[in-house]
Formats: structure tokens, C-alpha cells, sequence
């Protein structure tokens, strides 16, 4: 018998705003800092192209090109910085988009031109590629800020010998920021009305407005969005942001694959922030971690502090942390059985209520407004309970720290949280924290309660911590899931030899 190849490795090429530790200011920067490393470790040969935001200096220069912008041409320089023998940062370097004190916005606002700047990502991105030696296998755009990227592909690079089989993965990280402009935006886009026709899918209107993020989802073979549970919810009018008919549509192609963490960074055995290491067998450094965190927050530490159960959170303080049912429930809390620590900031609103509450209760309640990331270790070491009440949660990071630290999250069944955390029942033993399903301050109260309850039974509570702590929420496991999706869409490719055609 002939033995079995193993299957060629792929060269992806990942398109993006934003990636640790060069540029981050949410779960993207995440995703794109850590996806690529995961990809190069199962073989695979990564580029991650991204801007050259002020402050970046890394890489060595690679080239440059002239890129047509709405009549006229923008020069980019690429910078390439080589992260492993597989992996590899390309930095396009464009001093009148990207040299500006934030990356999306100025004093809250977006830059006016925030339209130009990423169409020229996308066009930059696909320039170089044009000119590459090496074939891509696939291209993967995330959010909207890469949502032309496709549209470029299929209208303006689709006879492109290198380019023209190549199939697009988009990747959803957060419906709610739809990259909306005005129709007047496509001539300096170097797109013409017909890719602005009302009802169409393969079309950037959406609602009158040009769509950056409909693009995206029209124009690519194959979507993901960052949970499984998320992929189902934004199909319906109440995740869906007006996109629920658009992606039912494409239902057959979108799949929810859950991000990773990164263990080097988030391991309770080796982090440079925690007093002591510790691991599922042996919690007496979880106990100096959380007499250190009420120690930092001007919390008492007495024995009696140390046994009550702490609750810790970290969050942008906003309504879609679920942070308006805290506020309903903010003159119970200090009648609750336990310590709470806060770390983060939003609303203004929501950080005088935390700064209110831990003055009126300053033995038991402390906040610092503002973020630290020695903190947020030390939270999701030192804490015992992790509350995360979210009104929507696409996929969530906070959660996964807290099940591999051995600290039991209190969720909303929702997104990635729904996915990640296991109810637990006192009668089978299973499940690895507390969920409740409607968005009230009553049921968050009442998942609140049983965890505290729960945590008086310390058979129970050891058995919650060490199913969290078993888990797998490595950049691995997801990593192995979206070589399926690349695979997968190499097949159905439009223009590939080998693609596989779609029944009607």
C-alpha cells in the first residue's frame, strides 16, 4: 500500500488593523498577535500585514509601491520583521493614513478619512501580494477595516495570475462596528455603482450607506465569527445589528471557531505577575495571590477577609458588560457574604458608582479606574470568583483566564461565555462555574448567590476549579480549526482548478 501523504502545508496570508504587542485596542489585537504563532507551530507559513501606526519601528524595509487611490497614487513602504522561521509582520508604512495619534479615531471621534485609510490597506495589502514569488494558499481579512479587501480582489485583481483562485476567509470580531460611509466614498475607492446595488448581496449598500463589513461578508468564500455560539446569535434581530438576513444567507458558510489565550502569557505556573506559582495540584500560591490582591486594592486581609470569597472583574465599564445590571443590584451588593475588587474604565456613570459603592463599603468593595496589566494578572490569580455579566459577549478572553487560574466565572449564557463555561449541577459534580440566561439584575443576583453558596462547600468548589483548570483554551486547538476553514475554502474557491462546485 502507498502511504499517505500528509497534507501541504499552506502559506496564509492574514490581513488586519491591529495586532499585539505592535497595535491592539481590543480582542483582534489578540487574535492576530497570537493565531499567526499558532499557525507557524502546526507548520503553516504566516504573513500578517497590518499599518505602520506611529510609534511602530519594527522591521527591516521591503519594498515599495505605488498604489492608484481614487485617481492619483499613494506610495506604501513595507517593513518586514521576522518572528519565526514561519511567521513573518509586514508593515505598510503610508505617513498620511497611518502617522496619526490613534488608530481609529481623535478625541472619540473616527478620522473623517478612516474610509481611505483602510481601502488602502486592503489595495496595499494586495499589491505586494501581486508581486510575491510565493503563491498564497489563502487570504484572511479580519472586521471591517479589511472588509474591502475581497471586493478589490474579485473587481479589480480577479485576473491577476497570482491572485485570481485565491480564496478569502473573513472573520467577524464584533458585529456591532459595521466600517459605514457615505456613498460619496467610492469613487475615491476606485469603485464603481456596481458594487452598490440595493438588496444585493455581493454589494456594499447596507441601508443607503457603504459597508465595509458587508463587503467582507458578501464578497469572501468563507466567513468565521469568534464563537460557535456567537456564529447562531448574530443571525437573529437581536445580536444580528441589522446583518441577521445578510448572514442567514450566507449560513452555509459561516462557522463560529472560538479564539484562544496565550499560554506563554497566562499560565499560573510561570506568571511574572502572580506572588507564587501554582497549578491544579497545589493552590497555596492562589491563597498568597489573593491575600496580595486585597493588600493592592487597600482591602483588609485578615484571616476573616481571607475567608470570605472574593469576586474580581475586568471590564470596560459599559452597558455591554452588563454593567447597567450591576447598577440595579449596586445597593445589594454590599450585603453580600464576600470581597470585590474592579479594574477598568468607561462610562463615566459606571466608574462614579464603583468609586460610590467602595467608598459607602471600603472593607469590602475597591476599584481602580483606569487598567493595569500587573492587576489584571493578580485579579485572575487572587480572586476566587470572576463575574462577568454580559449583555452580549462575541467571544470573550476573561473567562478563559479565569478557568485556567483555577477562578470560577459567574457569566451570562451568552457568545463565547455560553460556550466556554459549564453550569454547574451540585448533583452530578459537572460544570466548571455559573450561568444565567436572562439579561436582569435578578438572574445575575441569583447565579451570584449560588456561587457564593457554593463556594462554603469546598469539595464542591475544588472540584469547579480543577474542571476549569483541565480545559483546553489554547491558540492550538483553534488554530487546528481554522486550517480545516482555510482547507475547506481552497476547495470551493471560485477560479481553483481543484475547487469543488456548490450545489444550487
Amino acid at each position: 500500500m502507498l502511504a499517505l501523504q500528509p497534507p501541504e502545508p499552506l502559506s496564509i496570508v492574514m490581513v488586519g488593523s491591529e495586532a499585539a504587542p505592535y497595535a491592539k485596542t481590543g480582542g483582534l489585537g489578540d487574535v492576530l498577535g497570537a493565531l499567526p504563532r499558532a499557525l507557524g507551530r502546526l507548520g503553516h507559513r504566516v504573513t500578517v500585514l497590518l499599518p505602520r501606526y506611529r510609534g511602530i519601528s519594527a522591521g527591516e524595509r521591503l519594498a515599495d509601491a505605488s498604489i492608484p487611490m481614487g485617481g492619483r497614487l499613494v506610495t506604501a513602504v513595507y517593513y518586514v520583521e521576522r518572528l519565526h522561521e514561519r511567521v513573518e509582520m509586514i508593515f505598510v508604512d503610508c505617513p498620511e493614513f497611518f502617522d496619526r495619534d490613534g488608530l481609529y479615531t481623535v478625541d472619540g471621534a473616527d478620522y473623517p478619512d478612516n474610509p481611505a485609510r483602510f481601502g488602502f490597506l486592503s489595495r496595499a495589502a494586495l499589491e505586494l501580494l501581486a508581486q510575491r514569488d510565493e503563491p498564497t494558499s489563502v487570504l484572511h481579512t479580519h472586521d471591517w477595516q479589511a472588509g474591502l479587501l475581497p471586493v478589490y480582489l474579485r473587481r479589480l485583481y480577479h485576473r491577476h495570475a497570482r491572485l485570481d483562485a485565491v480564496p478569502v476567509v473573513f472573520t467577524i470580531h464584533n458585529l456591532a462596528y459595521q466600517g459605514l460611509a457615505d456613498e460619496g466614498w467610492l469613487p475615491a475607492l476606485d469603485l464603481g455603482p456596481d458594487v452598490f446595488l440595493p438588496g444585493a448581496l455581493d454589494s456594499l449598500e447596507y441601508f443607503g450607506q457603504v459597508s465595509f463589513l458587508k463587503g467582507g461578508v458578501g464578497f469572501s468564500d468563507a466567513l468565521s465569527t469568534v464563537s460557535p455560539r456567537y456564529a447562531i446569535e448574530i443571525q437573529s434581530p437581536e445580536y444580528g445589528c441589522g446583518f441577521e438576513g445578510i448572514l442567514r444567507a450566507r449560513a452555509a458558510d459561516l462557522v463560529g471557531i472560538l479564539n484562544g489565550i496565550d499560554y506563554d502569557e497566562w499560565d499560573p505556573r510561570r506568571d511574572r505577575f502572580l506572588p507564587e506559582p501554582y497549578d491544579a495540584c497545589d493552590f497555596t500560591g492562589k491563597e498568597a495571590a489573593k491575600r496580595e490582591v486585597l493588600r493592592r486594592f487597600g482591602l483588609p486581609s485578615s484571616k476573616a477577609a481571607m475567608a470570605r470569597p472574593l469576586v474580581g472583574m475586568i471590564s470596560r465599564l459599559v452597558d455591554q458588560k452588563g454593567f447597567d445590571l450591576v447598577e440595579a443590584l449596586a445597593g445589594r451588593l454590599t450585603g453580600l457574604d464576600a470581597s470585590i475588587v474592579v479594574l477598568g474604565n468607561g462610562e463615566a456613570r459606571y466608574e462614579d458608582m464603583w468609586r460610590a459603592l467602595a467608598g459607602n463599603a471600603p472593607e469590602r468593595i475597591a476599584a481602580h479606574i483606569g487598567f493595569d496589566e500587573a492587576r489584571a494578572h493578580l485579579i485572575e490569580g487572587g480572586a476566587d470568583i470572576f463575574l462577568m455579566p454580559s449583555r452580549y459577549e462575541p467571544c470573550g478572553l476573561n473567562q478563559m483566564y479565569s478557568l485556567r487560574y483555577g477562578t470560577v466565572p459567574v457569566v451570562r449564557a451568552t457568545g463565547g461565555l455560553d460556550d466556554t463555561v459549564e453550569d454547574f449541577d451540585p448533583i452530578s459534580g459537572r460544570g466548571n462555574g455559573f450561568k444565567f440566561a436572562e439579561p436582569t439584575p435578578e438572574a445575575l443576583l441569583s447565579a451570584l448567590e449560588r456561587a457564593l453558596a457554593t463556594y462554603r462547600n469546598r469539595a464542591h468548589w475544588r472540584r469547579i476549579q480543577e474542571a476549569g483548570m483541565r480545559g483546553d483554551y489554547s491558540w492550538d486547538a483553534s488554530a487546528q480549526k481554522y486550517v480545516e476553514l482555510y482547507r475547506n475554502a481552497r476547495r470551493h474557491a471560485p477560479g481553483n482548478p481543484d475547487a469543488v462546485v456548490r450545489p444550487e
